[in-house]
């Protein structure tokens, strides 16, 4: 199994970050993708997977700090990219919760992110929060680069939009909420090759741990409740993710 999604770079793992890769590795985690929210983290992100194999590493600057997107900024992200364990440009996209910068800065910073990612010949990691249509637009009018949007949130009915413009889509621990039944609908609906799971841990833990910290060993109930949507063996499950996720991520994953 792999967890396409997390921050492990997270203050909430200071102290036992060694642990809780432990416990991954114990529940059969191989791969585990940790996303940077700024410079400042895509940094401390490279230096933990130099430190632990079974890590790799997108850098970027997420929706929320938009506004730190400056020209030095992005050359030491085009820089960090270089690294042998940096796989992706993300955590990317647009948020339009009213938590994150005003929506124009966040257009700039993820235009320019998206086409540094086409630059790079690397896939994206894309938070999309009440945003679906407008990062749907921004695309069409983007470079084309292969990606996936992470902790899915929209309905079934968006299915069919993301797949049509390259992308996987990624579903979280919220797929196991007992009200998820639309991204329950929607996993069960996304083709084979376009799937992907994570964590986006330390946050949004599955039914059986909500309330507590997430982390990546839990991302096997959210394989249990995605396979059963499906209607498959979560071996298969596993299985089919692990071959995407090396698919999309390239030689270094």
């Amino acid at each position: 199994m792999i967890d396409a999604h997390a921050h492990l770079t997270d203050e909430r793992f200071r102290t036992d970050l060694d642990a809780v890769l432990a416990r991954a590795a114990t529940a059969g985690i191989t791969r585990v993708l940790t996303c940077g929210e700024d410079v400042a983290s895509s940094e401390r992100a490279v230096a933990l997977a130099d430190a632990h194999p079974a890590v790799r590493v997108a850098v970027g600057i997420h929706p929320h700090r938009a506004a730190e997107l400056t020209e030095h900024a992005l050359g030491r992200l085009r820089s960090l990219a270089g690294h042998a364990r940096v796989v992706g440009i993300g955590e990317i996209g647009i948020d339009l919760s009213g938590r994150s910068a005003p929506r124009a800065v966040q257009e700039d910073t993820f235009r320019a992110q998206v086409e540094l990612a086409a630059e790079l010949d690397l896939p994206v990691t894309i938070h999309v929060r009440e945003s679906g249509e407008v990062v749907r637009e921004l695309l069409d009018r983007l470079p084309r680069v292969r990606g996936h949007i992470h902790c899915y949130s929209e309905g079934p009915e968006a299915v069919d939009g993301w797949i049509r413009r390259g992308l996987h889509l990624s579903f979280a621990g919220t797929v196991t909420f007992p009200r998820s039944m639309g991204l329950r609908a929607a996993a069960a609906l996304v083709p084979a090759d376009r799937i992907l799971l994570e964590t986006d841990a330390p946050y949004l833990a599955p039914q059986p741990k909500r309330g507590q910290r997430n982390e990546p060993a839990f991302v096997t109930d959210t394989y249990a409740a995605v396979a059963e949507a499906r209607g498959v063996p979560v071996v298969d499950l596993a299985g089919t993710v692990g071959h995407n996720a090396a698919a999309l991520f390239g030689g270094r994953w």
